[in-house]
C-alpha cells in the first residue's frame, strides 16, 4: 500500500480496476451490452466489501496511435481517443446503476452535462459512501496512455492494488500465449523483471510509477465466471505484479 494514502481513506479495501476498450467491445467495434453488463454486475456484487474506481480504455471506438500512424495530428487523434472513453465510462455507469450500483463518472475533459470534472478528493468521499467512480478522458491531454492514467489515479485516490483486466489471457505470460506455444504463464513476478524481460505487462511509464510507489497490481483474465469479483475481492487469480 502507498505510503501516501489519501485522505480520509476508508478502512475498507480500496482497488481501482483497469478496464481496456477491447473488454467493452467484445472484440468489435462499438460496445457490446451483454458484455457490459455481465462486468458492470460483477462489480456491483462486491457493493458492500469494497471500494471500487475504474479507469476505462477507448480501443473499441478509437485509438489514438493508430490514427496518428494513419496520418492525424498526434495530438488531435488523443483527443479523439479521450472522447471514446468518456462513452465507454457512460456505458458502464448505466449498467452499475441498473444492477443497483451507485456511480459517478469523473472526466479530465470538462464536460458537465454528462460527467463530474475530475476532483481526487471528491472522488475518494463517493467511495467511501459505497459509490463507484469511473475516470474517463484519460488524463485530459494528449501522449499520455490509459495505463499511465490507471497508475496515477490509483495512487491519487490511495488505492491498494491496481486491478489489470485482460481479454484472451488470464495474466502475464513469458511471451503472447495465442502465437508462442511455449509461452509460460507467470504466478508472480516484480515490475523490475518485467521491464528487464520487456513483458509487456502495461506501458513502462506505467510500470515504473507503480515500482517507485510501492503500489501492487493483479492481471487477470476477463473471461470465466465471475473473474472480475474474485479479483475485486482480493482472491489469487492471475498473476500478481510486485515492485
Amino acid at each position: 500500500m502507498p505510503e501516501s494514502i489519501a485522505p480520509g481513506a476508508s478502512i475498507r479495501r480500496r482497488v481501482l480496476l483497469k478496464l481496456s476498450g477491447e473488454v467493452f467491445g467484445g472484440g468489435a467495434v462499438g460496445v457490446d451490452p451483454a458484455t457490459v453488463r455481465g462486468i458492470a454486475e460483477q462489480i456491483a456484487a462486491v457493493r458492500d466489501q469494497v471500494e471500487v474506481a475504474v479507469v476505462v480504455g477507448g480501443g473499441n471506438f478509437f485509438r489514438g496511435a493508430e490514427l496518428s500512424a494513419a496520418g492525424m495530428y498526434r495530438a488531435r487523434a488523443d483527443y479523439i481517443g479521450m472522447l471514446g472513453t468518456v462513452m465507454n465510462a457512460l456505458a458502464l455507469q448505466d449498467f452499475l446503476e441498473q444492477a443497483g450500483q451507485p456511480t459517478r463518472v469523473q472526466t479530465a475533459i470538462g464536460m458537465a452535462q454528462v460527467a463530474e470534472p475530475y476532483i481526487p478528493l471528491r472522488a475518494i468521499r463517493h467511495m467511501e459512501k459505497g459509490r463507484v467512480v469511473i475516470f474517463g478522458a484519460g488524463a485530459g491531454m494528449p501522449y499520455f496512455s490509459t495505463d499511465t492514467v490507471c497508475a496515477q489515479r490509483a495512487l491519487e485516490v490511495g488505492a491498494q492494488m491496481v486491478l489489470m483486466g485482460k481479454s484472451g489471457v488470464d495474466g502475464v505470460y513469458t511471451a503472447d500465449p495465442r502465437k508462442d506455444s511455449t509461452a509460460e504463464k507467470l504466478d508472480h513476478l516484480t515490475y523490475t523483471e518485467a521491464l528487464h524481460r520487456n513483458i509487456r505487462v502495461m506501458d513502462q511509464t506505467a510500470m515504473t510509477m507503480c515500482n517507485d510507489n510501492g503500489l501492487n497490481m493483479r492481471v487477470f483474465g476477463m473471461e470465466g465466471d465471475g473473474n472480475v469479483t474474485q479479483a475485486l475481492l482480493g482472491e489469487d487469480i492471475g498473476t500478481l505484479v510486485t515492485p
